[in-house]
């Protein structure tokens, strides 16, 4: 598996996962074999003494929050289990500790990481339909009867914070932070938009869903493609998972606005308002025959869907960009140019999703 690593965190400290390993009967970490993957979470990747390749992850945050994530990849691993797939692959499960939060998983050898691929500009068509395919089994599959999932609503969008943060995180947030919701809050337009959605997904069918879809969740190997961390797994809208995927590639194309990636005749130009918006165009039709390809795949897969689904996919499309708004500006200052932009760009799509469904392709079946 291809991630970037951080120096681990000394399992002196955190003695709860060798005694998992033990318990699991796959031997304690050869401490120099020992990697961390970085994340949200404590995690550590390597060999144990009995010679298996393990990826252990300790969930941290609030309890309650820590509880819920630790509980849905649980219910995942049983729905897995009783399911039946033709295209979806997942990291193997091997036990877990429930009072420690802690999940240890077989890891996945010579896989590249999603977001890799996006960077280096190797994510290609065929994995943008493997992915389509796999969501369309995914969203086609339900669970079995004995199998009692989460189908509470995800926190996101947030439409109490679009009226007010609590003190309590105003006090703990960044300026950029302050400054991204103050741009969210007094945009009355934005906030009826995610209304709407928001009153379209209570209506929405549900399905098994990944609810955290980002190109980084994706392993790409020898083997296939796998979908990983599926803390946020439940029932719920499809669309969050196929407005996601596009979100990602419309977010990239933001991103590289202020790139050379595939144009080196812009190196030495200056840029004007025109040149942004030509180029804002340019970088989009470059990357969203991914988007297209994602779609004709999830449509092979999956036929029958919603009426309202490219509609909402869309919004949630939108969405994607301002959720990498306010996440970007966690440890920013002021917001940049570009994610002023990005911003921008989701707004659009939110506010006016039956526009840019089609942009997206998702106006026909196929």
């Amino acid at each position: 598996m291809v991630t970037k690593q951080v120096m681990p965190i000394n399992l002196d400290l955190a003695p709860e996962v060798d005694r998992l390993l033990l318990e699991l009967g796959v031997g304690p970490f050869v401490r120099e074999t020992v990697t961390s993957p970085i994340g949200r979470n404590d995690a550590w990747a390597g060999v144990t003494e009995n010679g298996r390749d393990v990826f252990v992850k300790r969930l941290t945050g609030r309890a309650g929050d820590t509880q819920g994530r630790l509980r849905r990849l649980l219910d995942f691993e049983k729905y897995a289990a009783d399911a039946s797939f033709d295209n979806v692959h997942w990291p193997q499960f091997i036990g877990s500790d429930e009072e420690n939060f802690i999940v240890v998983f077989e890891r996945i050898d010579d896989a590249v990481n999603g977001a890799t691929l996006m960077v280096d500009e190797t994510f290609t068509l065929e994995h943008a339909h493997q992915v389509g395919r796999a969501i369309g089994h995914l969203h086609s599959t339900p669970p079995a009867a004995t199998v009692d999932l989460d189908d509470t609503t995800p926190g996101f969008p947030p439409v109490g914070l679009l009226e007010g943060i609590p003190l309590s995180m105003f006090l703990r947030s960044s300026a950029g932070e302050i400054e991204a919701w103050r741009l969210l809050q007094n945009d009355p337009e934005l906030i009826a938009a995610v209304r709407r959605l928001r009153d379209a997904e209570a209506q929405a069918p549900k399905v098994p869903s990944h609810c955290d879809l980002r190109v980084d969740q994706l392993l790409i190997g020898p083997e296939g493609l796998f979908l990983t961390d599926w803390e946020e797994f439940r029932l719920a809208d499809p669309a969050r998972d196929v407005g996601a995927f596009a979100g990602e590639w419309i977010y990239r194309s933001v991103l590289d606005l202020v790139t050379n990636r595939g144009d080196d005749a812009f190196l030495d130009t200056e840029f004007t308002h025109d040149l942004v918006l030509r180029r804002g165009v340019d970088k989009m039709r470059r990357l969203l025959p991914l988007v297209h390809e994602f779609w004709r795949a999830y449509r092979e897969v999956r036929p029958e869907v919603d009426d309202g689904l490219a509609v909402r996919a869309t919004a949630f499309a939108g969405w994607h960009l301002l959720d990498r708004l306010i996440a970007g500006a966690l440890s920013s200052a002021r917001l940049s140019a570009i994610q002023r932009a990005a911003a921008g760009v989701g707004r659009a799509a939110l506010v006016n999703p039956e526009k840019f469904a089609t942009t997206l392709g998702f106006g026909g079946d196929r």
